[in-house]
């Protein structure tokens, strides 16, 4: 594909994304459904007019894995601040991680036993599937919060969880389609486990070196233009040289280097640097977030709906049934922790709030199709993102209304 012909595509579909925003904002539908509608059709009215678009499948897995999603990760940890982190990370910790992998197993157990396939489907199929469904984004549920003036904390709460269980579900995804790429498939817990510390630990140590150097460096630089070429070349260096050159965890690269921007910025930065950097990445994100909708909407084929309905459904069934049976589990733990309760009403939102979104969409295109299953993967993630975005989205207003006027 030209370079041309690669810059008309990004061109139109920057033009779509400004033009679709208003019209969201005055139907009262969720922006990233439009934007799945959008590139469905567009790649639909393309391919019965003859056209090719030009991207191939190897191409999404470059184009969302090294471009977009580091810029996800980066403005999500950018924007914590750690001091709140802190204060609730107990509970965040218990939501993120226990939470996710219960979801995780749970998910993949009843996928597992809903399909009935074991020699198609397998196991650790399942396990894939349950790993790149427990990714949650629920950033449009956030903005609700902060408009009826929920607390704080919850507001931290979802972000925190999303954060960590995010990096949990790309770390799971990178290890577990590894695994299942293996001659003979054959899975030890001690590999497994040895693997994981080693992504993990070894992803965090690259992106405390990252930080280290270019926190030094942004600090002796204090011109707006730099600092924001700064915090890209720290975004990005960190993410390719740990995922890429080293096969650690790029994400876990990232989450240590967003953090401490995000801190450098709040303690050396003036207001107008504060401004322009935070604003400066929230555009980033979005951009990102629109573009990995559009690509849903352009890999989202007929025969998804027509050969893998019934497996859709068992995702969607799997993913309500693992979140509230895991809330079920950790919640009254929480609650047990000094100043860390979680009302029912916030339990609630925490559980229809749970949507999934960018980071799953990710995961779901980039998977490898040497995976048998990988077709059948992609619709239940497709299936579950779907049903995020057009009914969960859409009743969580309610949902925070009724609850609102309740208390």
């Amino acid at each position: 594909m030209g370079i041309i012909h690669i810059l008309l595509l990004v061109l139109s579909a920057l033009l779509a994304i400004a033009l679709i925003k208003p019209i969201a904002s005055l139907i009262k539908l969720p922006f990233a459904l439009l934007l799945v509608v959008f590139g469905f059709m567009g790649s639909e009215l393309i391919t019965t007019l003859g056209m090719d678009i030009g991207l191939r499948w190897d191409q999404y897995h470059y184009l969302v894995f090294y471009l977009l999603l580091p810029a996800l990760i980066f403005e999500s940890t950018l924007r914590i601040d750690i001091k709140n982190l802190l204060q609730n990370l107990a509970a965040i910790l218990l939501l993120s991680i226990p939470l996710m992998l219960f979801a995780t197993i749970m998910s993949a157990g009843l996928l597992f036993w809903g399909i009935g396939f074991p020699a198609y489907f397998t196991f650790s199929t399942a396990l894939l599937t349950g790993a790149i469904l427990s990714a949650t984004d629920p950033a449009a549920v956030i903005s609700l919060l902060k408009q009826v003036g929920a607390s704080d904390r919850l507001v931290t709460l979802l972000e925190g969880e999303s954060l960590f269980n995010d990096a949990l579900a790309i770390l799971l995804f990178g290890i577990l389609s590894s695994l299942l790429l293996m001659p003979g498939n054959e899975i030890s817990f001690a590999y497994s486990l040895g693997e994981f510390l080693k992504i993990f630990l070894g992803g965090l140590a690259v992106g405390g070196g990252t930080l280290l150097v270019f926190g030094c460096l942004f600090l002796m630089i204090s011109n707006h233009f730099s600092r924001i070429i700064l915090t890209i070349c720290a975004a990005y260096v960190g993410y390719l040289v740990a995922e890429y050159f080293l096969h650690l965890s790029g994400v876990m690269s990232v989450l240590v280097t967003g953090l401490g921007f995000g801190q450098l910025i709040r303690r050396n930065g003036t207001a107008s640097d504060k401004q322009f950097l935070f604003s400066f990445w929230e555009f980033n994100n979005h951009l990102a977030s629109a573009l990995i909708f559009v690509l849903l909407g352009v890999t989202i084929t007929w025969g998804m709906f027509e050969l893998q309905w019934l497996a859709m459904l068992i995702g969607i069934g799997s993913v309500l049934l693992a979140r509230a049976s895991g809330l079920l589990f950790t919640a009254p733990v929480i609650n047990l922790l000094p100043g860390m309760e979680i009302d029912w009403r916030d339990q609630l939102i925490l559980y229809w709030g749970g949507m999934r979104g960018a980071v799953a969409i990710a995961l779901a295109l980039s998977l490898p199709l040497e995976i048998d299953a990988w077709f059948t993967i992609q619709s239940i993630a497709y299936g579950v993102v779907l049903f995020s975005l057009g009914i969960q989205a859409t009743t969580t207003p309610l949902l925070i209304n009724k609850l609102d006027k309740r208390t």
